[in-house]
């Protein structure tokens, strides 16, 4: 059965008077200035929380998965509100407030006395635990953190997207792919300049003006984004995709006792005029239901549309449901090595028992080793588009020289490879700790320079480009172009379910462990604990992770390219939504 369907139009046109070049540094620099303020806390927050408010090595690394874990919720649920009810211009602005206000608190820990605990001597381990209330404030900055989060980064470069995206300007696509690099380009300095000068600033000048500077950024960052209002296209709400998915399940269900039609009986299917859509697939049949049509008078109004949402959905919200369902094996693999390149905080404590020293007598501090995972990731993606893949290509006769599955499987093969390097040189650096006398110093010293941690996060920066680039490219490719805030969210609640895996692996690990008397293996005492086992149970769970990605590979199929009426994609909808990457977003 075809209805008419109307072209889309944008919700709200863009005047000539509003939008354009002048808006780019308001927008921009209100999301470089949040990465900057806020990327850097990350960084070094595992020292933070054990040096100033005395928690264990273990409750500390739990604490920041599961800051991370809901700061890679929360963005989804931000997408959500933008699409449906309040407009990017204001979740990116409630987003901007509540993040200064996360960062004004956790300063607040630092100034005043009163909302930590006492200082003390952590060799003797006499130390006073945060009561609840100081654990409350804390948290309480961490939460307003993540929720702002969850404002920004899913709206911020679609946003910006808007200022210049003027269809009838025949250099459009021009325009907002010069937009795009300049967006992405701000963020990687942006990052670059937090992991290492704001982690500098923390370490050798103190959390008060180490928290401080974030907050002065932010600020920074908030007065430059309303500035800019006046200026700003601002594009109304409309329809989540989130909502459309649903309506296929309740339909699906609602329509659960009727008989599927003859495979050959399209005219029984509800969709767009001159939809190549005209009849779902068998794959999934039960969901088939959400789209037929029962009884034309009932269902079809006299314009083509349907009478009710949700009794009955087009073939192709059906098959766009069909093809989430179908990604989601893909997708769990995703999860470990998730946790893999989540490990912020016990390289950062194994650096801050290692010689930092790299030119002369300038130290790396402990929390900045993470940049060089970046920098190879940023160079090996460089690289790779424009040296590896015309080389392959010649033999692979594929477009992007390796297929999207070939890519992400040797993203989680070198995982495997970075955990197991991981491990490796723990055990060095602990040999060498105990042969110097220092198993009872817990920050006591190694004669082993830090730059032995570099070749992991090297590693871990191309296992990331391989296989996370991947999944982001694999979703895209399966999903029409309406769903592209969709297949980044995927990436993002992945990250996010890793996150909490990796804090429940720890805290396994640090109970199961000590039980009986024995030293933990995630001790507070490195040189006593055994981290390197710690790096070894990582491994393990990367190499069964790989043959599980092996078995979903195979189930999946071919990355058939699928037909959709992409037509139906609304203009605002078809600009990539980043949510929340560990390195990039």
């Amino acid at each position: 059965m075809e209805v008419s369907s109307d072209p889309v139009k944008p919700t709200q046109q863009a005047s000539t008077r509003k939008g354009g070049l002048r808006t780019m540094p308001f927008v921009i620099a209100n999301e470089a200035f949040e990465k900057v303020a806020s990327v850097g806390l990350h960084a070094n927050m595992i020292l933070y929380l054990t040096l100033v408010y005395n928690l264990s090595n273990a409750t500390g690394t739990s604490i920041l998965f599961l800051w991370n874990a809901i700061s890679n919720f929360m963005p989804t649920l931000g997408a959500f509100l933008s699409d449906s009810y309040l407009g990017r211009f204001r979740v990116i602005g409630c987003g901007t407030v509540v993040s200064l206000l996360g960062l004004i608190l956790l300063w607040f820990t630092a100034i005043f006395r009163q909302v930590r605990p006492p200082s003390c001597d952590q060799t003797t381990g006499n130390c006073i635990s945060p009561n609840s209330a100081q654990l409350a404030m804390l948290f309480s900055s961490f939460a307003l953190m993540s929720i702002g989060s969850g404002g920004i980064r899913p709206c911020s470069l679609a946003f910006g997207a808007d200022q210049l995206d003027k269809p009838e300007n025949p250099n459009n696509a021009k325009v907002l792919q010069s937009f795009f690099n300049w967006y992405y380009a701000s963020v990687g300095i942006s990052i670059m300049i937090s992991v290492t000068v704001i982690v500098y600033i923390q370490t050798e000048a103190g959390w008060v003006l180490g928290f401080g500077v974030p907050v002065g950024l932010m600020l920074f960052s908030t007065v430059m984004f309303f500035l800019g209002s006046p200026l700003y296209v601002k594009i109304k709400a409309n329809k989540s995709l989130i909502t459309g998915l649903a309506q296929v399940a309740i339909a699906a269900v609602r329509n659960r006792h009727l008989a599927l039609p003859p495979k050959d009986s399209d005219g029984w299917y509800y969709h767009n005029k001159g939809s190549r859509l005209v009849a779902p697939t068998e794959k999934l049949r039960f969901l088939n239901k959400a789209c037929i049509i029962r009884n034309l008078a009932n269902d079809i109004e006299t314009d083509g549309k349907s009478t009710e949402l949700c009794n009955i959905c087009t073939v192709q919200q059906v098959e766009v449901l069909k093809a989430l369902i179908k990604v989601i094996p893909i997708w769990s693999t995703g999860i470990v090595i998730a946790v893999t390149i989540s490990q912020q905080a016990f390289p950062v404590l194994q650096a801050s028992t290692m010689d930092r020293h790299f030119i002369n007598n300038f130290e790396i501090p402990p929390g900045s080793f993470g940049v060089f995972g970046i920098l190879t990731l940023t160079i090996w993606v460089v690289i790779y588009d424009r040296v590896v893949v015309p080389w392959l290509r010649k033999y692979t006769k594929l477009p992007r020289g390796l297929s999207l599955k070939q890519r992400m499987g040797i993203g989680l093969l070198l995982s495997c490879v970075a955990t197991s390097v991981a491990a490796l040189v723990e055990t060095e650096r602990r040999r060498r700790a105990i042969y110097e006398g220092l198993e009872n110093q817990p920050h006591g010293l190694v004669k082993m320079s830090a730059m032995w941690l570099v070749p992991q996060h090297c590693i871990t920066g191309i296992a990331e480009a391989f296989n996370i680039i991947g999944q982001i490219e694999f979703y895209y490719s399966q999903f029409p172009k309406s769903m592209s805030s969709i297949a980044v969210a995927l990436f993002s609640l992945g990250l996010g379910v890793g996150n909490l895996v990796g804090s429940l692996i720890v805290v396994i690990l640090d109970h199961v462990t000590k039980q009986g008397g024995n030293v933990s293996w995630v001790s507070n005492n490195l040189n006593k604990g055994h981290y390197d086992y710690y790096y070894w149970v990582l491994a393990i769970l990367c190499v069964v992770n790989f043959f599980y990605f092996l078995l979903c590979g195979w189930a999946y199929g071919p990355e058939e390219q699928n037909v959709w009426d992409d037509g139906e994609a609304k203009i605002d909808e078809e600009i990539p939504k980043p949510i929340g990457s560990p390195t990039m977003f």
